[in-house]
């Protein structure tokens, strides 16, 4: 039997496996920082409140019409508010997913990775 790395048969496959990570990692790094360049602009109400987002799940801008801004009705602009900040995050992280499934093919990686 052919011996690999270290005498080990099975270490060829090891450094192998070891190059084919690395490779996944710098791809993982590449995206990330395609991703921090991406913006998503997001609305509710009718496009009454205007929310863009990037990539590192930060807001950018939100912007609010002004026919929303009702001193007699505050609960309505922050359910507006709410709404469209939880549906920005929302597909900033669906974005994620989707470039993470296809970088690495579907295999499911560890939440904190990315």
């Amino acid at each position: 039997m052919a011996k690999g790395y270290g005498g080990n048969p099975m270490g060829g496959a090891n450094m192998n496996m070891i190059k084919q990570v690395q490779k996944m990692q710098k791809q993982v790094e590449q995206m990330q920082a395609e991703l921090e360049k991406k913006t998503l602009e997001i609305t509710s109400g009718g496009g009454a409140v205007k929310v863009v987002i990037d990539g590192k799940k930060q807001i950018q801008e939100l912007t609010l019409s002004a026919d929303i801004v009702d001193p007699n009705d505050i609960e309505l602009l922050q359910d507006l508010l709410i709404s469209a900040v939880n549906e920005a995050v929302r597909q900033v992280e669906e974005l994620i997913q989707n470039q993470m499934s296809a970088l690495t093919g579907g295999i499911g990686l560890p939440k904190g990775l990315f």
